[in-house]
C-alpha cells in the first residue's frame, strides 16, 4: 500500500541521530513488546506479513512521531484485536486498569485462568522458503522492469523502486509472497530476485555516481527487461 511508512528516498526528514552504545531496549516495556510478537507469532496468532501490515496502517502523524517499538506495539494491537485474540473493550479495559496499577503483574488484569499453551513454532519468522520445484522466469544477468503499481494491502515493492529498469543479480530461490500471506491467501510462493540498480535509475541526477542498490524482490513485480 501507499503508507507514510514507505518512506525510501524520500527527503526532509532531518540527519538520521545515532546514539552512542545504544542499548537494547530503553524501557522495560519495549522487552515486553518484543516478547508479545515473538510469542503470537511463534503461537500461529499472526505472520510475519500480517504484523507488518498491522504496522503500515497506523495513522501518518502518529507513525512519524512513535518510536521503532511503539510502532510495533500499535501494530501488534491492531492485528490481535482483529484476530479475535482480545477484544477492543477488554483491551480498553485492561490499559485502564494498569494505568491506575503499572507495577502489577501482567497476569492481574485477566479473569479466569489463563487460556492453554498453544504449541511453539520456533521457524515461523524465517521458515519461508518452499520447495515447490518452480523454475525462476529470470536468471542472473537478465534486464528486468518492475512493474508500476499501487496495491491497496502489503506490497514489499517499494514505491521508490516502482518502474525502474534493474539487472539480476541472484535468484535467493522459493519464497511465500508476502502480498497474499498478509491478507489470508495464502502463501502463494514464488521465486525471489536480488535485483541491482543504479542509484540514478532511482533517484535521478541527484544521486551519488557509480552507486547501486540491491533489492529483493519477488518475480510477479518484474518484467523482462531491454
Amino acid at each position: 500500500m501507499d503508507g507514510i511508512h514507505d518512506l525510501g528516498g524520500m527527503q526532509g526528514f532531518g540527519p538520521v541521530e545515532r546514539e552512542p552504545n545504544e542499548p537494547v531496549f530503553h524501557a522495560a516495556w519495549e522487552a515486553a513488546v518484543l516478547a508479545m510478537m515473538r510469542a503470537g507469532g511463534s503461537r500461529g496468532l499472526f505472520n510475519i506479513d500480517e504484523f507488518r501490515h498491522g504496522i503500515e496502517r497506523m495513522a501518518p502523524a502518529h507513525y512519524l512521531r512513535a518510536s521503532y517499538y511503539e510502532k510495533w506495539l500499535d501494530g501488534l494491537t491492531r492485528v490481535l484485536v482483529e484476530k479475535g485474540a482480545v477484544g477492543a473493550a477488554e483491551l480498553t479495559t485492561r490499559r485502564a486498569f494498569f494505568e491506575q496499577r503499572p507495577d502489577a503483574p501482567a497476569t492481574a488484569a485477566v479473569a479466569g485462568p489463563l487460556p492453554g499453551r498453544v504449541r511453539f513454532s520456533p521457524d515461523w519468522l524465517h521458515g519461508v522458503i518452499r520447495d515447490t520445484g518452480a523454475t525462476p522466469r529470470f536468471a542472473p544477468g537478465d534486464p528486468v522492469l518492475t512493474r508500476e503499481m499501487h496495491p491497496h494491502g502489503h506490497t514489499r515493492l517499494p514505491r521508490y523502486a516502482r518502474g525502474k529498469c534493474g539487472v539480476v543479480h541472484r535468484c535467493h530461490g522459493i519464497h511465500v509472497f508476502p502480498d497474499t500471506n498478509a491478507h489470508a491467501q495464502g502463501e502463494q510462493p514464488q521465486p525471489l530476485y536480488s535485483v541491482r540498480f543504479d542509484a540514478r535509475e532511482l533517484w535521478g541526477e541527484s544521486a551519488e555516481p557509480n552507486q547501486v542498490v540491491h533489492i529483493d524482490l519477488w518475480e510477479s513485480y518484474l518484467l523482462p527487461g531491454r
